[in-house]
């Protein structure tokens, strides 16, 4: 490793490119501004971020204009945390984030993105961070400063190359589960949103669907508390198909933490890639088992406090967090349809949620949402759909995990020159 050289980011001419230090007002439509809550684990995710018009976006990049490899950094809140520019999105850069873009010379540029995961940035971090009363953060004169090992370019292409091809995959299987979660919804919403099928027969219309499927569909509609809906097709309140309850804490909670049972709570909801949770930042020692309320793999929940309205499945035996409700013993409903359903009411059940600060849902209210239910046949149909819909979900979210574990099990060795590569 005589080749290796410990260089600073200046010395490596990786340059900070600071951002704009004003806020522009949203739009309902328009470009990303990506903010702190968008960096993780190492990419985008553009859940929930504000978007701007065009005009804006052309005024806050004049300054700062990501361009394909940059590192986009956090100095504030998650200090050293990092997501990589992708090459196919134009977005402005949020307060409290810095770039970062290596010109070539010293480090080949999708490599950077891998040299500021490893634990010699750690190092760093903790050395330059400075601790304040709310927030800890880096200061932009400092992150040039950083000293880190850097492989020869020969390496940089290898390394670049092993980790990136692991996580283009993950990234693949990603955009996979969306495109099928995509799809469970719109057909959802064509049978029991649109009545789709029920319309197309009312009006003597060939339905699109199999013979064998079509025929299930009534061909007219009748009244009911929610409106008009298919004939034949009831209207219950969720209570009545299924029993709904709130997770339990067990207090005083920090007596009970730091233990080997998963414990499920609001930031998993955030944590968790698409409808399945896998684990757990936390865990409760057993004794506190007893004053919570357990869960196993398969079981739906959903937040019901901070973020609500989110439903996910379990998978893994634990315990839920009373920010969660519980939906078990499902009656007339399938889990997977029932899932869709607390999508549809999330907007609606965010509204009535108690609280002018931290929402929470009232079980009792949740439980009185009316539901409409189909007939055994099409319920059964749709759930078959979707089971194999959701089968795939579920085993492309668990490739991803070996495939990241792999990528983190060999980052620091390759960054260490523990493991060797060429390009």
């Amino acid at each position: 490793m005589r080749e290796w050289r410990l260089m600073s980011l200046r010395e490596a001419k990786v340059s900070l490119i600071d951002c704009d230090h004003r806020t522009p007002p949203a739009s309902d439509a328009g470009y990303p501004y990506v903010a702190i809550p968008q960096l993780r684990a190492g990419r985008l995710d553009l859940t929930g971020v504000r978007r701007i018009t065009r005009d804006h976006y052309i005024e806050w990049t004049r300054k700062a204009k990501p361009i394909a490899h940059d590192v986009i950094l956090s100095r504030r809140c998650n200090p050293g945390e990092t997501s990589v520019a992708p090459h196919d999105l134009e977005f402005a850069l949020g307060q409290n984030l810095v770039l970062l873009r290596a010109d070539g010379t010293e480090v080949y540029p999708p490599f950077l993105r891998w040299l500021v995961r490893g634990p010699g940035w750690w190092e760093q971090i903790d050395k330059f961070i400075n601790v304040g009363a709310v927030f800890d953060s880096l200061r932009c004169a400092d992150v040039p400063k950083f000293e880190l090992l850097i492989p020869p370019f020969s390496e940089q292409r290898g390394i670049a190359h092993i980790l990136g091809t692991l996580d283009d995959k993950i990234e693949l299987n990603r955009r996979m589960n969306e495109t099928l979660e995509a799809m469970a919804r719109a057909l959802f919403k064509s049978w029991f949103v649109d009545f789709e099928p029920v319309r197309a027969k009312a009006e003597g219309r060939d339905t699109g669907l199999p013979k064998e499927v079509a025929d299930l569909f009534p061909d007219s509609f009748e009244d009911s508390e929610l409106g008009e809906v298919p004939k034949g097709w009831r209207v219950k309140p969720l209570s009545q198909l299924c029993t709904l309850g709130r997770g339990s804490s067990p207090r005083p909670i920090n007596d009970y933490m730091n233990g080997e049972i998963p414990w499920i709570k609001i930031a998993d909801a955030t944590a968790a890639a698409g409808p399945f949770l896998f684990e757990t930042k936390e865990k409760l020692k057993s004794d506190g088992v007893s004053n919570s309320v357990k869960v196993s793999p398969g079981d739906l929940i959903l937040s019901n406090s901070a973020t609500c309205g989110v439903p996910i499945f379990v998978e893994l035996h634990g315990c839920i967090h009373d920010g969660w409700l519980y939906f078990k013993d499902l009656r007339e409903i399938s889990k997977r349809y029932l899932y869709h359903i607390l999508i549809l009411m999330a907007e609606h059940l965010i509204h009535i949620a108690d609280g002018s600060v931290q929402k929470n849902l009232n079980t009792n209210l949740v439980g009185e949402q009316l539901v409409i239910v189909p007939s055994p046949e099409i319920m059964d149909t749709f759930d078959t759909y979707a089971a194999s819909v959701f089968d795939s979900i579920r085993s492309n979210s668990l490739e991803s995990r070996t495939l990241a574990t792999q990528r983190d099990t060999l980052l620091p060795k390759l960054l260490s020159g523990e493991i060797r590569v060429r390009g």
